[in-house]
């Protein structure tokens, strides 16, 4: 079903709307409950559930039902048909108004070539989850890859138990720091190709517009800081993490990127965290 695009702009034209729609954007491909996205935006319930509506209703969100809670993702297909009717169908396509990388290639998209490739994870503290990933695409395709990590937070040291992670599993952990997004967003930053953020609420908090305009992707996964216990326990959470970060860095880095365009390399690692949240 097709809707006016007119009332989805009017729908985003609420600013609290518009970021709650960034808000899942930024979390695709999860489904997000409720009462986490009124947590994350600091709304009240029944005030978020008439926004969830307004954007179920104009199609730019979809609504599902898990066990007795709703969950909340963007419906790609209505925004792609939002986009499509204003890039195309009211701009015409003009080179100077619709964004270089819909225009390099004849469909719409660019193709990704066979070169070395800047990729940034980033996670809320840069202690644990996003230098686990750093190291990880460091280690296995460092030929290949040039691997960054960054926190949200204004300051964040490097976790204990981390540390012991990557020190066991042969990593160097010198070249290691804590560091915060805003390195990366400057004129002396290095061009990204790739920014993945590696927890909800990382992915929940509005980041730099990264120029170049990246591929992005959520791959969130449980905070092993958080975990509690006897000290065993909390080892096990960091193991658990730093594996389940290396099957899909595995899965990334193995991708074939000098034959992917830009359509197919996003739907492939929104894939790799579509299946990274049916894990967890």
């Amino acid at each position: 079903m097709e809707h006016d695009v007119s009332g989805q702009l009017a729908v985003l034209g609420h600013p609290q709307r518009l970021a709650l729609f960034r808000l899942l954007m930024r979390r695709y491909p999860d489904r997000v409950p409720a009462g986490e996205i009124a947590q994350a935006m600091g709304t009240k319930p029944s005030t978020l559930s008439a926004y969830l509506s307004a954007l179920v209703q104009a199609g730019l969100v979809c609504q599902h039902r898990v066990g007795t809670s709703l969950r909340y993702t963007v419906h790609m297909s209505g925004v792609q048909h939002m986009l499509a009717d204003l890039m195309v169908g009211c701009c015409r396509g003009r080179p100077d108004l619709c964004p270089p990388a819909l225009l390099s290639h004849p469909n719409g998209v660019s193709a990704m070539t066979d070169r070395k490739y800047n990729v940034l994870f980033i996670c809320t503290g840069n202690s644990a989850r996003s230098i686990f990933a750093e190291s990880i695409l460091r280690k296995e395709a460092g030929d290949r890859f040039n691997a960054y990590s960054a926190g949200t937070q204004p300051y964040s040291e490097l976790n204990p138990f981390a540390l012991e992670v990557l020190r066991a599993k042969g990593h160097d952990i010198d070249v290691l720091r804590a560091k915060n997004v805003a390195e990366f967003s400057g004129p002396d930053a290095p061009h990204l190709d790739f920014v993945f953020t590696v927890c909800n609420r990382a992915a929940n908090e509005e980041c730099p517009v990264w120029e170049g305009q990246p591929v992005t992707a959520h791959w969130g996964m449980p905070d092993p800081v958080k975990a509690e216990g006897t000290e065993a326990q909390k080892s096990l959470a960091f193991q658990q993490a730093y594996g389940a970060l290396r099957n899909r860095i595995i899965a990334f880095s193995a991708l074939p990127f000098a034959t992917l365009d830009r359509i197919a390399l996003q739907k492939a690692v929104d894939q790799i965290g579509r299946e990274a949240g049916a894990e967890a």
